[in-house]
């Protein structure tokens, strides 16, 4: 099959080199011509160090190859998503299939990602989330994720492309809850980071991770996923990897925050994007829409965007009133 993947950070990278060991005719797209000539003569991606480009991953800063390819995957930054599928519209031929890989929510309008995806090209759009650090993928480390579409055709056949001997692909129809729960656990992962930089200890992580979980199924009900869905990869299984590992750059940027520096500086010192920090208001946002009670992330945002120090509202989460553990359960 002919894929054309749309971002070239090291998640798209690794995306690319996973569908050409499955056998793919893949191009890698960059908006970067001089990107693409430093990446051929060095032979590897420094956003993806140390993982060979084989000569038959196909690099170009032209977007003409997505008129050529059944599947098209996007794996910009959340904020890109939008002007790289309005770039592809023209291009694409009927009935490609895309793909989002972006893990966020659009500032402002609060869609999706497919929901973007589909909005500008009008055609079908699947997403592919899971616990799936680019590092470990670009160098073939055991992995699981999710393909997520309104229809299980098109998850299937997303399922399809993406699987191989060691990239497991669980095929699911509840593409909001899948898209919530890759967006979302980035905020909570930023979170854990402050609980770290700020030396609080496992018991205060747990206790976050524990109760983000709740907050994220909460949302995700009520905007119309499946609450059983935020027990899977998508939700739990990225949750745990994204607020554990220093591979994530949002539990990165969050231990700086906790050591003092102030978000801009943060993100600064991680130097690559942080969809934590993007979606930390549009949690907030959907939170003031819907009704719906997100304590940590209403914490995150007052952090993060109002200046409130995190010591303060560490503080008043401590302090807030008593509760039944069971009230809106995620279970």
């Amino acid at each position: 099959m002919k894929i054309t993947v749309l971002g070239s950070g090291g998640w798209g990278t690794a995306l690319a080199l996973l569908l050409l060991r499955n056998g793919h005719d893949v191009t890698l797209w960059s908006h970067s011509a001089e990107r693409v000539a430093q990446w051929r003569l060095a032979g590897e991606n420094p956003r993806l160090a140390g993982v060979p480009l084989p000569e038959e991953l196909r690099l170009s800063a032209c977007m003409e190859s997505v008129s050529e390819s059944a599947l098209v995957v996007v794996a910009t930054p959340s904020f890109a998503v939008r002007e790289t599928a309005r770039q592809a519209a023209p291009l694409l031929r009927p009935g490609t299939v895309l793909v989002s890989a972006a893990k966020g929510i659009e500032r402002d309008t609060a869609l999706r990602m497919t929901e973007v995806l589909e909005e500008e090209t009008g055609c079908a759009a699947a997403a592919l989330s899971g616990p799936s650090h680019a590092e470990e993928v670009g160098r073939d480390s055991p992995t699981g994720c999710v393909a997520a579409a309104r229809d299980l055709e098109t998850a299937g056949l997303v399922q399809d492309a993406f699987m191989g001997p060691r990239f497991r692909v669980y095929a699911n129809e509840d593409v909001v809850g899948v898209e919530l729960g890759g967006a979302l656990k980035n905020v909570l992962a930023l979170c854990c980071g402050v609980c770290d930089g700020m030396g609080l200890g496992d018991n205060a992580k747990a206790l976050l991770m524990t109760r983000g979980m709740t907050e994220m199924a909460r949302l995700g009900v009520a905007l119309g996923g499946r609450k059983e869905t935020f027990a899977g990869l998508s939700g739990m299984g990225d949750l745990i990897v994204t607020c554990t590992s220093m591979h994530s750059r949002n539990r990165r940027c969050g231990i700086l925050v906790g050591q003092g520096r102030s978000p801009r500086e943060a993100m600064e010192e991680v130097g690559a994007v942080v969809e934590g920090y993007f979606a930390a208001l549009s949690a907030h946002q959907l939170a003031q829409r819907t009704g719906v009670e997100m304590p940590i992330c209403r914490c995150a945002y007052e952090v993060l965007y109002q200046g409130q120090s995190a010591a303060s509202v560490a503080e008043r989460l401590m302090r807030r009133g008593k509760r039944h553990e069971m009230d809106e359960s995620w279970l």
